[in-house]
């Protein structure tokens, strides 16, 4: 059995790392609360927005052959891919990371002369990203995290669109964790550009009834970036929602861990304790013996 010193360093040691554990657990709460609130804040704008679309384009065709729509042979593949500065929040970016190696194996594997690129924001990925080599990392902005705001994110989302637009990539996908409640994050690898079907059989027959002001087609023409762009946005806000959810849930397991090896440590302690004591009894009591005889 260790000695009382070593066992009450190894208690402050732990004490110390559970106040550490539960503090990080109230900040990531805090934040957490906050960008959920923005994530459900967005979420209906962002699918009325596509509904709107809907209702005002005539038919599919109509979205497949706008610059965001075209359908042409895939050679070049741009890949977003979004995860966190910091560590501390689980598989949150190493599960980000599988997902990436597993899309680029799987694009390989349908040709191997698409070409594949990738925009990583968030510290964890770019550092590994940019060491395999497995890609080109074209860009990184890992400050991004720092202050997340549309206007930081709307920049990068018409670069890609003006990519895209330009034909130097043929699809860009987003890879990012999902968020759906504090304990669950979904893996997502959503379909950024080109845009896919965004039809409501319920509503293409009421497009013929609206009047339009201005003309129907500058109307398309400057709502359909605004939804991409929405869409990207939310991608960010899912993401940074589902880091500190992972994170609050990650230190809370840390800090129940931490408290239940502090109570063992404590009775460890506490057995050591009253078998020293239990010794010196009985030294005090052999001694006295032999003095007696």
């Amino acid at each position: 059995m260790a000695n009382l010193k070593e066992v009450r360093n190894r208690i402050a040691s732990v004490g110390s790392t559970m106040q550490i554990t539960s503090a990080m657990k109230m900040v990531s709460a805090s934040k957490l609360r906050r960008a959920q609130n923005s994530v459900v804040a967005l979420r209906p704008y962002s699918a009325l927005l596509s509904k709107i679309i809907s209702n005002i384009m005539d038919d599919e065709n109509e979205l497949m052959e706008s610059p965001y729509g075209r359908n042409e042979k895939l050679d070049k593949v741009l890949l977003i891919v979004l995860s966190s500065n910091k560590g501390l929040c689980g598989g949150f970016n190493s599960n980000i990371i599988k997902e990436v190696r597993k899309r680029v194996e799987q694009i390989y594997q349908q040709d191997k002369y698409i070409k594949v690129d990738i925009m990583s924001f968030g510290k964890k990925t770019s550092e590994y990203l940019c060491r395999s080599k497995e890609c080109e990392v074209i860009k990184t902005d890992d400050a991004i995290w720092d202050n997340l705001t549309f206007e930081k994110v709307n920049l990068i989302a018409q670069e890609v669109m003006k990519l895209f637009v330009s034909k130097k990539y043929d699809r860009v996908e987003i890879i990012y964790n999902k968020f759906k409640n504090a304990a669950t994050q979904i893996i997502s690898n959503e379909v950024f550009l080109p845009l896919s079907s965004l039809s409501d059989s319920e509503n293409k027959t009421i497009n013929k009834f609206y009047i339009f002001e201005p003309s129907r087609e500058d109307i398309i023409q400057n709502i359909l970036p605004q939804a991409l762009k929405t869409q990207f946005f939310r991608c960010f806000l899912d993401s940074f929602a589902a880091e500190h959810g992972a994170r609050m849930t990650a230190m809370h397991k840390a800090t129940d861990n931490a408290e239940g090896l502090l109570k063992e440590l404590k009775l460890s302690y506490n057995k050591a304790r009253q078998s020293a004591i239990t010794n010196e009894i009985i030294e005090i009591s052999s001694a006295a013996e032999a003095l007696n005889g």
